[in-house]
């Protein structure tokens, strides 16, 4: 039966005992996700608290992290989501992040809406990509795609 959660108390504690699992069998998140069949991006998020796993993901990742079955059954629920509180982000990276939807959250909007219409980007019906690659001019930059469905709004 599918199971819904109400607090993010008992995911943020299997978070904690993943992030650890991780650590001391030294692998990536691309590594643990290799055998589920699903992204390493959505697999990331799921361990991190953020979506439900399907059973054999779960059952996957549970074996290649050492993990019991209530931790197993933990990750099939929904979680409450959202990770970042109201308050301004304090993590750097995260930060970044709200820095660029202030400085062009209202561009991206914008342009959405002109080449779109009036309505949203669907962070359910949606994919993202991270990429590493080469800066010509030295160092590396991040190449980040997010691949939403649009959803119009509706008069009724």
């Amino acid at each position: 039966m599918i199971q819904s959660q109400i607090s993010n108390d008992a995911r943020q504690a299997l978070t904690d005992i993943i992030v650890a699992a991780k650590a001391e069998k030294n692998l990536s998140f691309e590594q643990i996700a290799a055998d589920t069949g699903l992204s390493d991006v959505y697999v990331t998020a799921a361990l991190l608290g953020q979506h439900p796993l399907p059973t054999d993901a779960a059952q996957k990742v549970g074996e290649t992290l050492g993990l019991d079955d209530s931790a197993i059954a933990l990750l099939q629920a929904i979680p409450l989501r959202g990770s970042v509180g109201s308050e301004m982000p304090t993590d750097p990276t995260i930060y970044r992040f709200y820095e660029m939807m202030q400085v062009y959250g209202t561009t991206m909007k914008a342009l959405v809406h002109e080449q779109f219409g009036d309505g949203i980007i669907s962070a359910i019906n949606f994919k993202m990509d991270i990429k590493k690659v080469a800066d010509p001019e030295g160092g590396d930059r991040a190449v980040i795609t997010l691949d939403g469905k649009f959803l119009p709004f509706k008069p009724f």
